[in-house]
């Protein structure tokens, strides 16, 4: 299983209405996260605005393009690029992984 770990940063001034967003995320959206092989996905977020993403799957290049495949995420991420600082397309296409360094089993 593939562990990964990004960062983004969300809006100040739109971080209320991102937390919203994700508090109601759209049923469809969620079931095409699962079928990609998303897993154990969740975002961390501090008051400025930073946030930390984290999933496990088992090849997440294969994982983004089947969610690039389908049109709940597109959507999504038209919906979600307003959101975000610093970013020059959509929002999965800038989760850039950070490189592990450390893992406690």
């Amino acid at each position: 299983m593939q562990r990964v770990c990004f960062l983004l940063k969300v809006r100040q001034d739109r971080l209320s209405e991102y937390r919203e967003r994700h508090a109601a995320v759209w049923p469809e959206m969620l079931a095409a996260l699962r079928e990609a092989g998303w897993r154990n996905y969740s975002l961390f977020c501090r008051d400025d605005g930073l946030l930390v993403g984290y999933l496990e799957t088992q090849d997440f290049a294969a994982a983004k393009a089947a969610m690039a495949r389908t049109d709940v995420n597109a959507r999504w991420q038209a919906e979600m690029a307003p959101f975000f600082e610093e970013l020059d397309g959509r929002p999965d296409e800038g989760m850039a992984p950070l490189t592990e360094l450390f893992h406690l089993e």
